[in-house]
């Protein structure tokens, strides 16, 4: 592209009157700083999709690491209380 009005084409392109239409080129640069801000979001979004997975998967663990827990309580607390019955009994 070249001559007079060549700045102001985009692309090399250009309608048939030549340069583009006024107001053409603040639509252009408001569609760059959103495109920008798309770019940004998708990068949060991506890290935060990253943080979600890990924090599933260490609330998965720590479950699991409760229900053992829990379980093995459990399994104290009749032990002690057959054991203190067995002594009552004495």
């Amino acid at each position: 592209v070249s001559g007079a009005g060549a700045g102001a084409r985009v692309g090399g392109r250009a309608g048939a009157d030549g340069p583009c239409p006024p107001g053409l080129a603040e639509l252009r640069g408001r569609r760059e700083e959103l495109s920008g801000r798309i770019r940004e979001e998708e990068a949060e979004r991506a890290r935060l999709q990253g943080q979600l997975w890990t924090l599933t998967e260490r609330l998965a663990r720590t479950s699991e690491s409760l229900a053992r827990d829990l379980a093995a309580r459990a399994e104290l607390d009749r032990t002690i209380a057959e054991t203190e019955a067995a002594y009552g009994k004495v």
